[in-house]
């Protein structure tokens, strides 16, 4: 999920133009994971929420680690805006490809084009958000440094559990947040609760870069160099 050499195989070998496709088609593939899932499970819970969002949640997660897998040789895989940001922080990956990576994050999830009604904003979501994406990027930057082949599995784990012990279901994500927006179904959430998650999102994101940037510095540690 970086583009750091020392963690994962270099993406040296692959075009700026393969790894912004890469980034693209693997973040609109997770949100036809997202969405479909969510319009799917609506239709079968038969008015069961909690099954609805267990259906949800378990083709999200099973679809994080294969989209991991397939796409993170190329791009590092990051579907995320706030996980690019994180590794921009850290000076894993320039901040013109990072820029790149976000807008085709963004543009890759704007395929729905509805406009969605489902208010979320009671007390607690936005900063749900802020905990979800928080867990998210430090699970990854731990992962990475300690087993990085584990990586896909270890997020697609994370967001499974963090469907379902977020106020929010861990939407951990901006690029998702503003998909959803304009997905008028189940999985959706109205325009104008989406600058909270975002806003939550971000400020989550750097949290974990100050906090695990800490607990994980080798430097740090007793008889270090």
């Amino acid at each position: 999920m970086s583009a750091d050499a020392s963690l994962e195989p270099p993406l040296a070998p692959f075009t700026l133009g393969r790894r912004l496709a890469a980034e693209a088609l693997g973040t609109a593939l997770l949100l036809m994971m997202v969405v479909g899932s969510g319009i799917m499970a609506q239709r079968l819970a038969a008015g069961n929420d909690a099954l609805a969002l267990m259906g949800n949640t378990l083709a999200t997660g099973a679809g994080l680690v294969v989209l991991i897998i397939m796409f993170g040789p190329i791009s590092g895989a990051h579907f995320n805006p706030a996980v690019t940001l994180a590794f921009a922080l850290r000076r894993q990956i320039g901040w013109r490809l990072a820029l790149g990576y976000v807008v085709v994050q963004i543009i890759a999830g704007e395929a729905i084009w509805q406009v969605s009604t489902k208010l979320r904003d009671a007390p607690g979501q936005a900063l749900a958000e802020f905990v979800a994406t928080f867990g998210l990027v430090g699970a990854i930057l731990a992962s990475l440094r300690f087993r990085a082949e584990a990586t896909p599995f270890v997020v697609g784990l994370y967001i499974t559990s963090a469907y379902w012990f977020t106020a929010s279901t861990s939407f951990a994500n901006p690029a998702v947040t503003i998909a959803r927006s304009l997905s008028d179904t189940f999985a959706g959430i109205a325009p104008s609760s989406a600058p909270a998650f975002i806003l939550g999102q971000a400020a989550g994101s750097v949290a974990a870069v100050v906090l695990f940037g800490w607990l994980l510095d080798e430097r740090s540690i007793i008889g270090g160099a």
